[in-house]
């Protein structure tokens, strides 16, 4: 359903054509944008349906913006603030911006769907000029080009099934078969899968990597051993013990990525500790590089690559969508490559 008389655009819509929406007076729109004060239940539902449909987004800057000037802002969404690995990433990001005269805002969607369209929709609001997102999964409906209005956006990291634009990725299918490989060339075959959840992207193709390398050797992801959905470091951990605490645990880890890498070091370094040992420790291939990898107590090897340039081809990729160059051009998808850091 649209506003009588008007037809779909890129407009960011007004509260005036979310109020005809929604039957209800500009001022009763207002009102529920404020926090409901004087407003009925059923009419705030109403505004808030109206404002879901139309894709309005409230626009934090209009006092402070001079007439024909930008906010010169970019939105960059990630999914964890506490990770470094996306520290780096927002600096490769911002150190392109900041050659093309713009600056970066940076927020985080700890993996929740529900916060990244929150996010993305305070970003418009803010009328940032363009978008940099890792995605947390979900439908992605709030990506549309109408919901953005007509802001550029280049996803990181992660693909997003039907949406198609301008993506930036890893050789994650690659780089999870080399670091299998690399355990199994060690003498392992009894190896262990640590991973995030299914809706992930990323998860997704490293599974397919770690299955590959597998299956070259004539052998199968053993159910037992696969642990998927840890999200941090302490449901890394927690699945690490379960694994360990097997009548027959695995001799090698493959983590997908440094949060689940240093979950399984933290239960590894408890046990060797407390002396709660029943023999060797496994060995551990981690896809990401994380801080003193060198200096744990069993053999990392690093499935490596460059946060900070992941960063910077994202923003190549949206400055590029900026400029006139990009007017009719299909979107792009750009793959990274990976190195193998072999244990020492």
């Amino acid at each position: 359903m649209g506003v009588p008389g008007q037809a779909r655009s890129n407009k960011q819509p007004t509260i005036r054509e979310v109020a005809v929406h929604a039957g209800v007076s500009p001022m009763t729109v207002s009102r529920t944008l404020s926090g409901g004060a004087n407003v009925r239940p059923d009419l705030q539902e109403k505004v808030l349906v109206s404002i879901r449909e139309l894709g309005y987004h409230r626009n934090e800057n209009a006092r402070s913006l001079r007439p024909g000037h930008s906010t010169g802002l970019i939105g960059v969404a990630i999914t964890n603030l506490g990770n470094p690995y996306y520290g780096n990433f927002a600096l490769g990001v911002e150190e392109v911006a900041a050659q093309h005269g713009r600056r970066i805002i940076i927020g985080s969607t700890g993996e929740d769907p529900a916060r990244e369209r929150q996010l993305v929709s305070d970003f418009i609001g803010r009328q940032v000029e363009g978008l940099v997102l890792v995605p947390s999964g979900g439908s992605g409906d709030h990506l549309s080009p109408d919901r953005l209005g007509g802001v550029p956006l280049v996803l990181a990291s992660r693909g997003l099934d039907g949406r198609d634009v301008d993506t930036v990725l890893l050789d994650d299918v690659g780089g999870a078969a080399e670091g299998t490989r690399a355990l199994l060339e060690a003498g392992h075959t009894r190896i262990a899968f640590l991973g995030n959840a299914r809706s992930v992207f990323t998860s997704e193709r490293r599974f397919e990597g770690f299955a590959r390398a597998l299956a070259e050797r004539g052998l199968v992801p053993d159910d037992e051993l696969v642990e998927r959905g840890q999200q941090d470091v302490a449901s890394a951990e927690v699945a690490t013990r379960r694994l360990l605490d097997l009548e027959h645990p695995p001799t090698a880890i493959f983590s997908a990525n440094n949060r689940n890498s240093i979950g399984a070091l933290h239960e590894i370094a408890r046990r060797l500790k407390t002396g709660e040992v029943a023999g060797a420790m496994p060995a551990l291939a981690s896809f990401d590089a994380f801080e003193l990898a060198g200096l744990m107590p069993v053999p990392v090897t690093i499935v490596d690559h460059d946060p900070r340039e992941l960063g910077r081809q994202a923003a190549h990729l949206l400055f590029a969508r900026l400029g006139d160059e990009s007017v009719g051009r299909a979107a792009r998808i750009v793959e990274l490559p990976i190195r193998v850091v072999a244990a020492t």
